[in-house]
């Protein structure tokens, strides 16, 4: 899922939030008329203000009103108008009575409260000092905007001119983040020294000698054939100059400060333990990604365990085939014998994935009654940014103009491994996991437009995303024990994340250890682990919302199974989990136990 929108989210370290921004398509009408009329009134305002604070979301959503318009997030002057609006949108928000609203109202009430405290809470913790990183970064997510294939339209005159406007702004929020890397230096919170050595190649490689090499030149390439031979002219003549005389400079200005200045003061260790105040700075990170009181040390347990549980079935499954020799071997003969790599091309891994779409229809159509309106589609990775990209749902827009896409990085298609998880893949990054959740919710009109559009809640989002591979088996899926395998190293990924993020930011585990930890427990390559560590390292706590939302999701899933018996309906328990959007888990296991009394 993408991308960095959210105000919070000038820190690398809540880069994550970048979800938040889920698409709609218009932001006209569908106000919601049931319920409290002026709280109804309050939340239209704090969305409509939203919007303004963060235009780049709105963008993501489909209203081209701030199309324009980057700000610079990383200011002292933005943060604090940030803060102050959050401020002030909760203390209007609690002047209400929770006790006389219905039940919609206070789901929203009690969601708004949780999120604007949260988001405030962040702020004292400094996180802009990690203005990006190596995963998830405004710098890149210009390139993808700037680039024609995102969210950022190209379809007229204006849009070509919003374009260059929001790119001129790019060099001042250049100019903040160095400004901000410098503050962490002084006070001690730096990024590893590992990951500034990614970002410094990323950040070269927007630099060029000819504009028209350039990905912001592709909007060029592709510039409507009805535009005027002047308005072509123009055009390309200013896309030219912005991008040599305003872009580049930019993209170098950066790339030479992380090489010569800030690698050398960064730092050799792997976890947030090491910097000032990076005890507090991760519990608060564990709080928002987990949306629960839960400790680190809890999480850390949680994963040992699961971690246990899950190589008993990897060892079932290794009898089952008749592998002679340990889990690691097992491992290896999946990571290289070439009948797991039959594919010679892009275009037969993407047929691929669309043959599990088909394979499981028939029985998706007993477990959802509800399913979206939203189109959907399987695209390739654009090759800028396919090296360091994993594969990922991009949301589509509520009014079906732009359908969710399921990107597939394919470096080598003839290297693509199909014991890598393909099936747990798809149904958790495809259909039915973000897809169905994100679109399902942001095509909810009944729904206030904050919950519609602008709350990502990590442990509920990515839960639902990670329960949906645990349902492989109900829909007619892992029949081959190898993919049953994969599916398996997909869990298992997660649970090693548990342990692997909470040893490094609490418990001094290097990256390398993590490393080592992550390939004797797991098939995958040691680039694959070298790529997730660091991820890990820095986005902290993140890769934590996965398991603690889909364990929750299970465990309510197991209560009300034994306690309504026959009356358990799955599909409904799904369109319940499902209807009213993203929220803490705190509040969405009330809800659904308010739910389950009914039945």
């Amino acid at each position: 899922m993408k991308k960095i929108f959210i105000v919070v989210c000038v820190a690398a370290a809540l880069a994550s939030c970048k979800q938040k921004a889920t698409d709609s398509g218009s932001t006209t009408g569908d106000t919601t008329t049931h319920g409290n009329q002026k709280l109804a009134k309050l939340f239209d305002n704090y969305y409509e203000g939203y919007l303004k604070l963060d235009p780049l979301t709105a963008t993501s959503i489909g209203d081209a009103r701030y199309n324009d318009l980057l700000p610079n997030t990383g200011s002292v002057e933005y943060l604090k108008k940030a803060h102050d609006f959050y401020a002030a949108y909760l203390d209007s928000v609690k002047a209400f009575k929770r006790e006389d609203l219905d039940d919609n109202d206070k789901l929203s009430y009690d969601i708004f409260v949780y999120e604007a405290q949260t988001n405030l809470d962040g702020f004292q913790h400094h996180l802009e000092y990690l203005p990006f990183n190596q995963m998830f970064a405004l710098p890149i997510t210009i390139g993808q905007l700037g680039s024609g294939s995102n969210a950022q339209p190209f379809k007229t005159v204006k849009d070509y001119n919003d374009w260059l406007k929001r790119l001129t702004s790019f060099t001042p929020w250049a100019d903040t983040a160095i400004a901000n890397f410098d503050k962490g230096i002084k006070t001690g919170v730096v990024l590893p020294k590992a990951l500034v050595l990614k970002m410094i190649p990323q950040m070269q490689s927007f630099v060029v000698n000819d504009a028209t090499k350039s990905i912001f030149y592709d909007p060029i390439k592709n510039i409507p054939a009805s535009f005027s031979d002047a308005d072509k002219k123009s055009l390309t003549d200013a896309y030219k100059n912005t991008i040599i005389n305003s872009a580049v400079p930019a993209y170098q200005k950066l790339a030479g400060y992380l090489q010569n200045t800030y690698l050398p003061k960064s730092r050799s260790t792997s976890g947030l333990s090491s910097v000032t105040d990076g005890a507090a700075k991760y519990a608060y990170l564990v709080k928002q990604q987990t949306s629960t009181t839960r400790t680190p040390e809890q999480i850390y347990q949680t994963g040992l365990s699961e971690v246990a549980r899950i190589v008993k079935q990897m060892d079932s499954i290794k009898n089952v085939v008749g592998f002679k020799g340990d889990r690691a071997a097992f491992f290896e003969y999946m990571k290289t014998d070439p009948k797991f790599m039959p594919y010679k091309t892009p275009a037969e891994v993407l047929g691929a994935f669309e043959d599990i779409h088909k394979r499981m229809e028939p029985n998706l159509k007993k477990m959802f009654n509800h399913v979206p309106k939203t189109p959907f589609m399987i695209k390739q990775t654009e090759a800028f940014r396919a090296a360091s990209a994993s594969a990922e749902y991009n949301q589509g827009s509520a009014d079906g103009t732009r359908p969710g896409i399921f990107y597939v990085p394919i470096l080598d298609a003839t290297k693509f491994n199909t014991t890598s998880g393909m099936e747990s893949l798809f149904l958790h990054e495809a259909i039915p996991g973000h897809h169905y959740q994100i679109s399902l919710t942001q095509e909810n009109n009944t729904l206030p437009k904050f919950r519609r559009f602008l709350i990502f809640e990590n442990a509920y989002v990515e839960g639902w995303a990670l329960y949906c591979e645990s349902l492989g088996k109900e829909l007619g899926l892992y029949t081959d024990p190898y993919q049953h395998m994969g599916a398996l190293g997909d869990e298992m990924h997660r649970a090693v994340r548990l342990v692997v993020d909470v040893a490094i930011h609490t418990k001094g585990m290097t990256r390398e250890q993590a490393i080592k930890y992550m390939m004797d427990n797991e098939a995958i390559s040691e680039q694959g682990a070298t790529a997730e560590i660091e991820r890990y390292m820095g986005i902290p706590a993140q890769a934590l919302g996965y398991k603690t939302g889909a364990l929750k999701i299970r465990e309510l899933r197991s209560r009300y199974e034994k306690q309504l018996g026959s009356k358990f309906n799955l599909a409904e328990f799904h369109n319940q989990v499902l209807k009213d959007g993203a929220m803490p888990l705190s509040v969405f296991e009330t809800k659904m136990d308010a739910w389950a009394k009914t039945q």
